[in-house]
């Protein structure tokens, strides 16, 4: 009996152990080019999308994922980019999808890039808050990280954390734990609202527009379908997303959002009670970090 119970202790490791999937890989192993793909290119570590008045272009992962960490590296369109929108986002698929966003807001030269945020669960999103940069996004290349666990999601960028969603699921407020999601990544035309409200519209003469990015990476947990839900939630050494250390942000890291939040957010939906008739979302009245 206790070869037995060996056994299956073994055959339950083995099984959570392949259910972990580290993507140290480049670009062309992980991802693939799904729309504008006359417009892209993918070598080796480097991904380069491109937009003109023709087309857009668009990348994807090949494989879907619960929790863990997800980053990549991104040049964003340089010089005059109103209208253009570069997105980096994690989504499943359907009416009643999850999703969670970066998205980048070009703007007119000498004008800041916006970073859009917001995150969908079971289909309903408009939980947006907006921050400008304390950097130029199209000088260099910079870090930008999502950390999903069964605990709470936060938004990094270059290590400091900007934002931070945590699961209330408890008290009847939805959170993204049931559905894989891919990770994707496109550079497109939003003319019609992504600059000031759409007031300013793209400059097709400064086209092609050029979004760069590398060293994608993906520690995160492989979906492999309903069975995930509970294996990749497990509080077990090889899901580390699980350990303490992600439960809740460190002092120092909640010092460096709050730096970032007072300083450089200029929307959040919480704040917003004139769009919601003041009938604010339930998890704006809890404490998120």
């Amino acid at each position: 009996m206790a070869q037995i119970e060996k056994f299956l202790v073994a055959l339950f490791l083995f099984a959570m152990a392949h259910s972990i999937i580290l993507v140290d890989a480049t670009f062309s192993k992980s991802m693939y080019i799904t729309w504008g793909s006359r417009h892209a290119s993918m070598q080796g570590e480097d991904l380069q999308l491109v937009l003109d008045q023709t087309s857009g272009s668009a990348a994807q992962t090949k494989k879907a994922f619960l929790f863990g960490s997800i980053e990549s590296r991104i040049k964003l369109v340089p010089g005059n980019s109103a209208g253009t929108v570069t997105a980096y986002y994690l989504s499943s698929t359907g009416s009643q999808h999850d999703e969670i966003d970066f998205e980048f807001l070009g703007n007119i030269s000498g004008q800041p890039y916006i970073v859009h945020t917001n995150i969908y669960t079971q289909g309903n999103g408009s939980r947006e808050q907006q921050f400008y940069l304390w950097f130029d996004p199209t000088a260099d290349f910079h870090n930008y990280t999502i950390h999903w666990n069964p605990i709470e999601v936060v938004w990094y960028i270059d290590s400091i954390p900007i934002r931070a969603y945590r699961n209330y699921e408890n008290e009847g407020i939805a959170y993204p734990n049931k559905q894989g999601m891919r990770v994707y990544t496109s550079l497109w035309n939003a003319d019609d609202w992504a600059t000031r409200g759409g007031l300013v519209k793209t400059n097709w003469s400064g086209a092609p527009f050029i979004a760069r990015f590398n060293h994608f990476r993906a520690r995160a947990c492989k979906w492999n379908g309903a069975v995930s839900i509970n294996q990749c939630a497990l509080n077990f050494p090889a899901n580390w997303w699980t350990s303490p250390t992600y439960k809740q942000l460190s002092y120092a890291k909640l010092g460096q959002m709050n730096w970032v939040r007072n300083n450089y957010m200029i929307y959040d939906y919480c704040r917003d009670t004139k769009r919601f008739n003041g009938r604010m979302p339930p998890e704006c009245f809890k404490s998120q970090f």
